[in-house]
């Protein structure tokens, strides 16, 4: 039996219109319900195309008995982020201020009525493994919690608000800008680059076009050959590794290793347009052959896999 989110018009939703959990949309009448009926309201944020979404909804959500429990303790609301990427922006800067780690998708975020999260993280596996608590113990516990630290989750929540708010833009002030924010980056990026692989940080590796975008620019403006080096560097790595396609052209999302060679097997359009700019670039400000090859075979592979039959 479908649940509400069948009458929904995101794809992603309509993906789990036929889970045995009790799924409600973004809107009033779930959180009047969790109002009415004390409960909190179990908030999770995916899209259609993310694996772990899947992994998620597999192992979880489609589990009767897991389902059965989300259903006794909770009000579940399922958002799709490319629909709503502004409660996307919102609760993900809000798992950052709750775990201090970085966010993703699936976020699973517990909430009071009022909306407010009080716990939550990312992926869950149906029982501990990876360092993670298993969802269908964790859930119970969750709820208890809701119910006897009711003051406690109230006085998070004010602070949490308190710093959302100030989080927010403010207007600018009136006096002229300086570089320190840009100097700043540039020297983040040179602490964190790997020396032995490229990139930056360590596994998951993902490509960041926009940090190799960057470098270039501070190249461009300031003849840092330093950073034109770690564009030319990590681009080698990425272009001559396993994330790399090397027989149906394209790039992979990320690497599971920090050397580029193991794949996690997805590609997405916006993340071989990025990587497609930053390999034109790096061609015009080195004149290394590797980055043009490259960039001419994701064209070929953009143009064969990529487009609709409608030309979009």
């Amino acid at each position: 039996m479908s649940n509400r989110l069948a009458s929904q018009t995101s794809p992603y939703l309509q993906q789990h219109a036929d889970n045995p959990v009790d799924w409600y949309p973004w809107g009033e009448e779930a959180f009047a319900t969790s109002l009415h009926l004390d409960k909190p309201i179990l908030l999770s944020i995916g899209y259609s195309t993310c694996h772990w979404c899947h992994v998620m909804a597999r192992e979880s959500f489609e589990n009767a008995e897991t389902a059965a429990l989300i259903n006794r303790h909770f009000v579940s609301v399922k958002v799709d982020r490319e629909e709503r990427p502004d409660l996307d922006q919102i609760y993900q800067t809000a798992h950052a201020m709750l775990t201090g780690r970085h966010g993703g998708w699936p976020l699973t975020l517990f909430l009071a009525p009022d909306r407010t999260p009080f716990f939550g993280g990312t992926y869950f596996p149906p029982q501990a493994r990876y360092g993670l608590p298993g969802f269908r113990e964790l859930l119970p516990q969750v709820a208890a919690f809701f119910h006897e630290q009711r003051g406690e989750i109230q006085r998070h929540n004010q602070e949490l608000l308190a710093a959302l708010a100030n989080s927010q833009p403010r207007a600018a002030a009136e006096t002229a800008p300086d570089d320190i924010p840009i100097q700043a980056a540039r020297t983040r990026l040179g602490q964190v680059f790997d020396a032995a692989h490229g990139g930056f940080g360590s596994a998951p590796k993902f490509p960041k076009p926009a940090d190799l975008a960057f470098l270039l620019r501070r190249y461009a403006a300031d003849n840092d050959l330093q950073a034109l080096a770690m564009v030319q560097f990590t681009l080698r790595r990425i272009c001559e590794g396993g994330i790399h396609d090397q027989l149906g052209g394209g790039f992979y999302r990320y690497s599971v290793d920090e050397r580029w060679a193991i794949p996690h097997f997805e590609k997405m359009l916006y993340d071989n347009a990025q990587l497609l700019a930053v390999l034109a670039d790096t061609w015009q400000a080195s004149g290394e052959m590797l980055f043009r090859e490259t960039a001419e075979r994701t064209v070929a592979w953009l143009e064969q896999e990529m487009h609709a039959p409608e030309g979009g």
